[in-house]
């Protein structure tokens, strides 16, 4: 990567982070998009988190209509598809203070 390419990643970075700053400015509540902010994550890291979000959330509702009650596997699955920067009971306090994916967070909260 040059140093141009460089510098339009940090470009487009800082214009999503700036997007999120405004919408905190309206809700601060959002404790998300703080942690988005504070670890620095690229748009594509938190668009892969939400993806992964929807996935486990269907996989939750798939394994507790099978009788599953234990959902340890489920919790390190996710604990190991994070971004390095992200720890696990940092992701799931702030969705849940956000609202994002209660049921699957509710769960995986369990396991912290």
């Amino acid at each position: 990567m040059n140093e141009i390419d460089g510098l339009l990643e940090r470009i487009n970075l800082l214009e999503y982070h700036q997007k999120l700053l405004l919408q905190l400015l309206i809700n601060p509540k959002l404790e998300f998009y703080k942690l988005i902010i504070e670890k620095c994550l690229t748009e594509k890291e938190v668009k892969d988190f939400f993806q992964l979000c929807d996935k486990m959330s269907i996989q939750l509702e798939e394994q507790k209509a099978e009788g599953y009650v234990y959902f340890h596997p489920l919790f390190n699955e996710f604990a190991d598809s994070l971004p390095k920067n992200l720890s696990v009971d940092e992701a799931i306090m702030a969705c849940l203070t956000q609202n994002l994916y209660e049921f699957l967070f509710q769960e995986l909260k369990k396991y912290i």
